[in-house]
C-alpha cells in the first residue's frame, strides 16, 4: 500500500498560504555563510529582511482574509541565550495554525516548509514536538509523503531526520547544508543543560551542537505546542534561536498570532473528518447496593466541597441517578433519602490528594465510583465493542477497507499480564462471538491483538519503549514497530492485528485513518479529553489501494464509553465549546445504539415523474471556456493600480545598553525600527514578464498568461513606478490579482454542453444507513428519509412535505455531479411540481426543477468558490440541459 495525497484541498492550500503570505515583500534568500557567530563552522542562515511592521500589516490581512480578529501586536518571544561569543538577545515572532485533528496538519506544515523555500528561499527548519508519539507519527508522515511533495516541487533536494545525540555529524550537516534540512526534535532532547546538545564536543571539533543550530537561524514548527507553554519549554525554544515560530495545533492553549482556523464545526460541515457516535454502556437498574461516584472536588470560598452522583429515592416512589453536593460532615442518607446511604458520613474532602473519604473506611478518587460491577461493565464494553467491528469489516471488505479499533485503559496491569482483566475478558469474548461469524472461526485471539503503553526516559532526555513490564520484549518491540512505524502493513488485510490496546500515550499525536471503533476501559471516569480520544479515530479512512474514502455514510467512528451516552457527548460538546463558543460546535453525536436508514421507495423510482425528471437531468456534460481578456486586463489593473507597493529598504532600531546582571550588558530597544537607507534601483531589474510567469507556473494550480497580456497590464497600471522599486512584490501583487480575476473570468464565460454520456438509475442505493437523528422523515422523496446536515435542509424537507403541488423529490447522492473550473459540484435537490394557475388550480402540467439550499440567496455573501460552483451548475442545468435551476433558502420559494 502506498498512501495517495490530493494537493488541491483548498482548506489546506488556504493554511498554507496563510503562513506564506506573512512574509510578502520578503526577498528570496540565496544560500550565504553565517561568518558572525563565533564557532569554528560557519553556518548557512535563514535570514528575514522585512522589519516587524511589514510582518504585522500583512499578519492583519491574512487574519482579516481568514474572518480572524486583527491582532494589533506580533507576540514575540524575548530572552538571552548563551551562543560562542556569549550572551546574546533573542526575539521570535510566532504565528498559529488551528486545525482540527485528523484534517492533515502535520502534512500542511511540512508542504509549508517546502513553500517557504520555493518563495523565499528559507532552508533550515526544526520541527519540535512534545512526545515520542508525535515524533514517530510526524516522521511517518515524512516518510509517506516524500514522493507526492517530490512530484509536486519538481524533485527539490530536501533532508528530513531525527536528532540523535549520538549522530551529531547531522548537526553539522543542518548548519552548513544549502538544501532544506528538516530536523525532528523531541523538547526533552534539548530542555535541560545536561542534554548532549549543550555540551561542547571534540566530535564537532570543541564546538557545541546547539550553537551550530543557533547559527543557522531555524524556522520553528512547534507540534501540539500546549504542551510547550511552560516558563522552561519557551526559555528552551528561545535557546535554538529562531528566525520564528509556527504552531499547529488543534487545541491551543494559547494562540500566538492566530493566522488560520479551522474549526471542528467546519470540518463536519465540510465533511473533512469521520462523524461520530457514540455507545454508552452503563449499569441501570441496579438500586440494590449503594452507588456513589465522585465527580468533582472544588472548593467555594473558603468551603471545600464535593460532587457526588449517588442513586437518589424521588418523590415519585423511583431511584434515579442524582448528583449531590456535600461537604466534610455530611451524612448521604439524608442526601439520597435511603436507607441503604446510612453508614456513608464524609470524613474528608482533600482537595490536593483528589479524593472524598468516609467514616466507614471507604475511600474513591476523583472519578472513581462504588456499588457498580466494573467487571460486567468491561465485559459488555468488551463484547460489543468485538461485535461492532466484525459487523463493520463484513460491510466494509468489498471497499478495500480494513477496520481497527482502539481500547484505551487507564491500568497497564490490567492488560500487561496474561491473566489480566481485561486480556482475559477480550480472549474469551472474541472466542464467544467469533462463532457467529464465519469469517472469523478460524481466527486466534492473540494474533489480532497488539498493545503500546507506557514510556520512560533516558538520562539524555529521549523517550523509549518500556519493554521489561510485559516480560515479552521483542513481542512489545514488533507491536511498537507496527502500531507506530509501519501504518501500510497495519492497514493491509495480511496483518491479522486489527485489535490495538493502549494507555494514555497513544492520546495525542498519534491516529491511524482506518480506527472505527474506540472503547475507553477506564476503573474511573476517563481523564482523557474527549477531543483526545475521538481525535485518534477521525481521520477519513483509507482503502487498500491507499486512496482516501470520502463517502460519509461509510466514515462512522464508534465511541465505546464507560459512561451514559448522554454525559459522555455533554462533556465531548462542552470541551468543543470552552475552545470554540456556541457556534463552533459540530452537530451532536449520534447514540449508537439508535441507527436507521432511508429505504428506497421503489414506486417513485419506477414512477412517470421520476423517470422524465431523470431523464431531464441525467445527462452529463463538458464545458468550454471563452474569456474576454480586455476585461481580465482591466480588472487587474484595476486591482494593481490599488495596490500598496513598498519598497526593500535598511532599517534601524535603537537599543539602549542596561547592565541586566552583575557584570552582564544587554540591550533594551527603544525605538521602533525606522528606515535608513532605501535600497529601490539598487539591484538588476528582473524581467517582470518573466517573474510574472513564474509566480503564477509555480502556483497551486498552475496558471498560464502570455507575455503580451502582462506587457498590457504594466503599460495601462498608474502603479508602474513601483516595479523597479520592488520587481517581486510588484509581480507578486499582479500574479495574485491575474490568478483571481482569471478565475472569475472562467466561470463567467463558461457555457456547458450536453454530451452522450449520463447517470444511471441503477446508481441508486436501496439504503442509506445512518443516525437516527439526522433523519426526516420524506413520504413524497425517492427515498422514506431524507439525510440532512443542516438546519435550512431539515426545514426545507418538512416545507416541502407541506406543499400539495410538490409530488416528487430526491436529495441528489454525492455520485451525482458537475464538472466546474474549481472542482466537482453536487446539486442539492431535483424536483417535480404540479403546475397551478392564477386560481391555485392544477392545469395537469409538471415542472422539473434543480434547487440548491442556501442560508442566503445573494452569492456574493457565499465563499468564492461555492458561489463559482453554483454559477457552473446554473450553466449545465439552465443551458446545456434546458431545466429551472436556482438558489433559494426556503420550499415557498421553489417556483
Amino acid at each position: 500500500m502506498e498512501f495517495k495525497f490530493d494537493p488541491n484541498q483548498e482548506y489546506q492550500v488556504r493554511a498554507i498560504e496563510s503562513v506564506t503570505d506573512l512574509l510578502e515583500g520578503q526577498p528570496r534568500n540565496h544560500a550565504q555563510l553565517n561568518l558572525n557567530w563565533g564557532q569554528a563552522f560557519a553556518a548557512i542562515a535563514n535570514r528575514l529582511d522585512i522589519d516587524e511592521a511589514a510582518i504585522l500589516a500583512n499578519l492583519r490581512a491574512v487574519q482579516t482574509r481568514n474572518g480572524l480578529p486583527p491582532d494589533d501586536a506580533l507576540q514575540c518571544i524575548e530572552d538571552s541565550i548563551d551562543n560562542a561569543n556569549g550572551r546574546i538577545p533573542v526575539r521570535f515572532p510566532n504565528f498559529s495554525v488551528e486545525m482540527e485533528t485528523g484534517t492533515g496538519k502535520t502534512y500542511v506544515y511540512i508542504r509549508t516548509a517546502l513553500e517557504l523555500h520555493q518563495r523565499y528561499g528559507f532552508c533550515k527548519f526544526v520541527v519540535v514536538v512534545p512526545s515520542l508519539a508525535i515524533r514517530e507519527g510526524v516522521l511517518k508522515t515524512l516518510q509517506v509523503t516524500q514522493r507526492h511533495l517530490n512530484q509536486l516541487y519538481g524533485n527539490v533536494p530536501y533532508r528530513y531526520y531525527v536528532y540523535d545525540s549520538e549522530n551529531l555529524a547531522q548537526v553539522r550537516q543542518f548548519a552548513l547544508s544549502s538544501t532544506i534540512e528538516i530536523m525532528l526534535m523531541t523538547l526533552a532532547s534539548f530542555n535541560k543543560a545536561t542534554n548532549v546538545i549543550h555540551q561542547m564536543t571534540d566530535r564537532l571539533q570543541g564546538e557545541t551542537p546547539v550553537h551550530l543550530i543557533q547559527a543557522a537561524k531555524p524556522i520553528l514548527i512547534l507540534d501540539e505546542p500546549q504542551n510547550m507553554e511552560s516558563e522552561q519549554s519557551v526559555r528552551s525554544l528561545a535557546v535554538l534561536n529562531p528566525l520564528f515560530a509556527l504552531r499547529y495545533s488543534a487545541t491551543h492553549r494559547n494562540p500566538y498570532n492566530l493566522v488560520y482556523r479551522l474549526t471542528p464545526f467546519e470540518a463536519y460541515s465540510q465533511n473533512l473528518v469521520k462523524r461520530i457516535e457514540v455507545a454508552g454502556v452503563e449499569q441501570q437498574d441496579d438500586a440494590n447496593r449503594p452507588y456513589i461516584q465522585v465527580t468533582d472536588i472544588r472548593t467555594q470560598a473558603t468551603k471545600l466541597t464535593a460532587k457526588l452522583t449517588i442513586h437518589k429515592l424521588m418523590a415519585g416512589g423511583t431511584v434515579k441517578e442524582a448528583t449531590v453536593q456535600v461537604r466534610p460532615g455530611d451524612n448521604l442518607e439524608s442526601k439520597a433519602n435511603r436507607a441503604e446511604y446510612r453508614d456513608f458520613n464524609i470524613d474528608e474532602i482533600s482537595l490536593m490528594g483528589g479524593y472524598v473519604r468516609f467514616t466507614n473506611g471507604l475511600e474513591l478518587r476523583k472519578g472513581e465510583a462504588t456499588g457498580a460491577d466494573k467487571e460486567a461493565i468491561f465485559e459488555a464494553q468488551i463484547r460489543f465493542t468485538i461485535e461492532e467491528h466484525f459487523r463493520k469489516q463484513r460491510r466494509l471488505r468489498s471497499e478495500g477497507i480494513k477496520v481497527l479499533t482502539l481500547f484505551f485503559i487507564d491500568r497497564v496491569e490490567n492488560y500487561a499480564s496474561q491473566d489480566g482483566l481485561i486480556r482475559r475478558l477480550f480472549r474469551k469474548a472474541f472466542d464467544e462471538i467469533k462463532q457467529a461469524h464465519p469469517e472469523w472461526q478460524t481466527a486466534d485471539p492473540g494474533p489480532v491483538q497488539a498493545a503500546y503503553f507506557a514510556q520512560k526516559r533516558t538520562k539524555a532526555g529521549e523517550v523509549l519503549l518500556e519493554d521489561s513490564r510485559t516480560g515479552e520484549a521483542e513481542r512489545d518491540r514488533e507491536a511498537y514497530d507496527l502500531i507506530m512505524k509501519d501504518k501500510e502493513r497495519l492497514l493491509s488485510f495480511d496483518e491479522s492485528t486489527c485489535f490495538i490496546f493502549s494507555h494514555s500515550a497513544l492520546r495525542e499525536g498519534w491516529d491511524n485513518p482506518n480506527v472505527f471503533q474506540i472503547c475507553t476501559l477506564n476503573q474511573t471516569a476517563s481523564e482523557i479529553k474527549k477531543r483526545q480520544e475521538v481525535g485518534r479515530g477521525i481521520r477519513l479512512a483509507v482503502n487498500q489501494a491507499g486512496d482516501r474514502i470520502h463517502a460519509p455514510e461509510l466514515n462512522v467512528l464508534t465511541v465505546i464509553a464507560n459512561d451514559s451516552y448522554e454525559r459522555y457527548v455533554e462533556r465531548l460538546q462542552s470541551e468543543i465549546e470552552e475552545e470554540y463558543g456556541l457556534d463552533g460546535l459540530p452537530p451532536k453525536p449520534a447514540n449508537a445504539r439508535t441507527r436507521k436508514s432511508a429505504r428506497l421507495q421503489k414506486q417513485f423510482l419506477l414512477s412517470e415523474d421520476f423517470k422524465e425528471l431523470w431523464d431531464r437531468i441525467k445527462h452529463k456534460t463538458r464545458y468550454a471556456v471563452a474569456i474576454d481578456s480586455g476585461q481580465v486586463v482591466s480588472d487587474v489593473v484595476l486591482a494593481l493600480d490599488q495596490a500598496e507597493i513598498k519598497p526593500p529598504r535598511i532599517t534601524v532600531t535603537k537599543a539602549q545598553v542596561t547592565m541586566e546582571h552583575e557584570h552582564e550588558f544587554a540591550p533594551l530597544p527603544t525605538s521602533a525600527a525606522r528606515t535608513l537607507m532605501d535600497l529601490a534601483g539598487r539591484y538588476p531589474l528582473p524581467s517582470i514578464p518573466d517573474l510574472v510567469a513564474d509566480l503564477l507556473q509555480r502556483s497551486n494550480p498552475p496558471v498560464r498568461v502570455t507575455r503580451r497580456t502582462v506587457l498590457e497590464i504594466l503599460a495601462k497600471t498608474r502603479n508602474r513606478a513601483a516595479a523597479p522599486v520592488n520587481p517581486h512584490e510588484f509581480a507578486t501583487v499582479l500574479a495574485s490579482a491575474l490568478k483571481e480575476k482569471l478565475a472569475d473570468h472562467l466561470i463567467n464565460g463558461i457555457k456547458y454542453d450536453k454530451i452522450d454520456d449520463w447517470y444511471e438509475m441503477t446508481q441508486f442505493a436501496d439504503a442509506i444507513e445512518t443516525w437516527e437523528e439526522h433523519l426526516v422523515p420524506a413520504p413524497h422523496s425517492l427515498y422514506d428519509h431524507v439525510v440532512f446536515e443542516s438546519e435550512t435542509e431539515r426545514r426545507f424537507v418538512e416545507d416541502l412535505e407541506r406543499l400539495d403541488y410538490v409530488k416528487l423529490y430526491v436529495k441528489l447522492p454525492d455520485w451525482f455531479s458537475v464538472d466546474t473550473p474549481v472542482g466537482t459540484y453536487n446539486p442539492d435537490w431535483a424536483i417535480v411540481v404540479e403546475e397551478r394557475d392564477a386560481h391555485g388550480d392544477a392545469t395537469g402540467d409538471r415542472l422539473y426543477l434543480v434547487r440548491e439550499t442556501k442560508d442566503t440567496t445573494v452569492l456574493d455573501q457565499l465563499r468564492p468558490e461555492e458561489r463559482r460552483k453554483i454559477e457552473c451548475g446554473e450553466r449545465h442545468f439552465e443551458g446545456a440541459l434546458r431545466v429551472s435551476y436556482r438558489v433559494v433558502t426556503k420550499a415557498s420559494d421553489l417556483l
